[in-house]
């Protein structure tokens, strides 16, 4: 009787060793793919003229916003003549008035929009998540906080006093940036 050994080194269902042919050499062979890293320098520089343009629109995008509500547009309540406050700074501003608040946010959102390309760091790896759920959250906590103090008699956040209802189209933007990230990952 044969012994358990003998019965497993015989068996039918074992693989055997394919014999190689000499054309086998030559066949492509597929290699794993190498963990892909945030800021892989064969992907592109870190910063580049793309993610430098980013940068200055967002930073760009913020400061007009804030040279806006500082220094041109006008402070909340009477002057000692008892009249509303005036508003001062430069003329093209006082005269765009809330059309400030969509050319920051625009400058804002734009620069977000370009980071999102591959080319850049926010636009490859790890980063695509950051932006995606970065804007994802930032849309909803300004949504949340727009609606947390909407029915107060006289909101005090700045910026959230003077846009009102046009908060949520700011959180909607926030989360639309979003999906430009969400379509790079990968």
């Amino acid at each position: 009787m044969p012994t358990k050994v003998t019965r497993d080194r015989d068996a039918p269902w074992r693989a055997r060793p394919r014999p190689q042919h000499p054309s086998d050499r030559n066949r492509p062979v597929a290699k794993l793919k190498a963990k892909q890293q945030t800021f892989d320098p064969d992907r592109g520089p870190v910063v580049g003229p793309r993610f430098l343009v980013a940068i200055a629109l967002v930073v760009l995008g913020i400061a007009w916003i804030a040279f806006y509500y500082i220094g041109v547009r006008a402070p909340d309540g009477l002057n000692s003549e008892g009249a509303p406050n005036s508003a001062t700074g430069p003329g093209f501003m006082q005269d765009l008035d809330q059309w400030n608040y969509l050319i920051g946010f625009g400058l804002f959102f734009l620069g977000l929009v370009v980071a999102a390309h591959p080319s850049t760091p926010l636009g490859r790896g790890r980063g695509v998540v950051v932006g995606m759920l970065g804007c994802f959250l930032l849309g909803l906590a300004w949504i949340c906080v727009f609606y947390a103090i909407a029915n107060q008699a006289d909101p005090s956040l700045p910026i959230f006093n003077d846009l009102g209802q046009k908060n949520l189209g700011v959180g909607i933007a926030f989360m639309a940036v979003g999906f430009t990230f969400a379509t790079r990952w990968e």
